[in-house]
């Protein structure tokens, strides 16, 4: 274990040569062999989980000294639940089934031959992330699950913690008989090892940050290999004049209160005019017996004196924070258009009992995730029956919304024949 490695760019191809190795023998590997590895991982953890707990009092105190405030610090820090959620992460991954060597859509074509698809893994992730030292194991276990070796960056905050996790998934990589270089984690807190990870195409097939805008927005500008990203969770509900009242209550409060400063939490509602006096002074009085301040249009500040007038800016703001913008809308032609222009295409629901608005809303709105009558907290992995997710993503290509073992996967043709030949 090292914070201090001299020729950057020396170890960072060494350890993208490793990955690489390691990636041919983890895709021919075996759902058992894969499945015993993480079971082997978690029991690692379990046995250790002193030395886990030592190394991370290393990182806290350090944290302190540097002046962390207390939400990173509670972020930083691995309680014993923490440890046990890790451990059944683990154990839940296994219980998964195994998307690789999945073939679909096999179809015979009028020459004779059969042609469909298989699963396949993507070969090496790089993946990137801050603070929460559990993620090394979640993202370690989905990467070994669909067949990927990894190399994992975690933030200099919690570099004893993520290495003591490291050593307990080598130590089960190893159990197995898989190669231990399978996973990696950086051991240097020295930045430049970032720099040198996504500029190597040779090595590494694609790149998942996890963390605040200015990270991913770094990544996606300086990337040389395919990012899978989303930078804002600009989440969006739609009241619209055919909806049930209570359930727009219900849905519009859970979907900011539940929690705030998650990606898929509330952040511009918009209410249909025609029954804005009829949701808006009951709505206004939950959000803000819970604290929660409105930012309203002209016609939102009219019916609720205690809301402040919204800028622009409003509309295009992640607040992660208990705020609400809210506007006044026409009806549901103008709401699709104010979502499709300020949206950052995450996640966006409509309240209605209008089955033909409902379709509308879903066809046009633009985003990875569109719900109806139902809370944008639901916009996760394990909600989706993903099982677990290494992020969210807003692309397009190659994955979009939850990316769980699926998305860590892609596809190649296979044609099956019996001595055919093309004439």
């Amino acid at each position: 274990m090292s914070e201090t490695i001299l020729d950057i760019s020396k170890y960072m191809n060494s350890v993208g040569q490793q990955a690489r190795t390691a990636s041919r023998a983890l895709a021919r590997a075996s759902t058992a062999t894969k499945n015993s590895a993480l079971i082997a991982i978690a029991t690692d953890l379990d046995n250790n989980r002193e030395q886990l707990i030592t190394e991370n009092r290393k990182d806290l105190a350090a944290g302190a000294a540097k002046g962390l405030d207390a939400a990173l610090l509670d972020r930083l820090e691995l309680t014993p639940a923490r440890i046990d959620s890790m451990i059944e992460g683990l154990q839940q991954i296994a219980a998964l089934p195994d998307p690789i060597g999945e073939i679909t859509n096999l179809k015979y074509r009028p020459t004779g031959i059969q042609v469909g698809n298989m699963r396949v893994p993507l070969g090496v992730i790089g993946i990137i992330y801050e603070s929460r030292p559990n993620v090394t194991a979640d993202a370690a276990a989905l990467c070994l699950k669909s067949g990927n070796a990894c190399v994992l960056r975690g933030g200099s905050e919690a570099f004893h913690s993520n290495q003591a996790i490291a050593a307990s998934v080598r130590c089960g990589l190893e159990q197995a008989g898989l190669p231990a270089d399978a996973v990696q984690v950086i051991a240097t807190t020295d930045r430049a090892a970032v720099g040198a990870l996504i500029t190597m195409p040779d090595y590494i097939d694609v790149i998942i940050p996890r963390g605040g805008k200015s990270l991913i927005e770094r990544i996606s500008s300086e990337a040389r290999v395919p990012v899978i990203k989303h930078l804002d969770g600009i989440c969006h509900i739609y009241i619209d004049d055919d909806a049930d009242i209570e359930k727009a209550l219900q849905v519009t409060f859970n979907s900011k209160t539940q929690r705030y400063g998650t990606c898929n939490t509330l952040e511009t509602l918009l209410v249909a005019e025609e029954i804005a006096e009829s949701v808006l002074p009951e709505l206004g009085g939950m959000l803000h017996e819970k604290g929660v301040e409105i930012r309203g249009c002209a016609t939102t500040c009219s019916i609720l004196p205690k809301a402040v007038a919204a800028t622009e800016e409003d509309w295009d703001t992640e607040y992660l924070a208990p705020i609400l913008a809210v506007r006044i809308v026409k009806d549901l032609d103008e709401a699709i258009d104010h979502i499709n222009r300020h949206s950052s295409q995450h996640t966006e629901s409509i309240i209605t009992e209008n089955y033909s608005k409902a379709r509308c809303f879903l066809r046009e709105v633009d985003s990875s995730s569109v719900m109806v009558n139902a809370s944008t907290r639901f916009a996760d992995g394990f909600e989706y029956g993903l099982g677990a997710e290494i992020g969210i993503s807003t692309d397009k290509f190659h994955a979009r919304g939850p990316v769980g073992l699926e998305g860590l996967t892609s596809v190649k043709y296979i044609v099956l024949g019996d001595g055919h030949i093309r004439k």
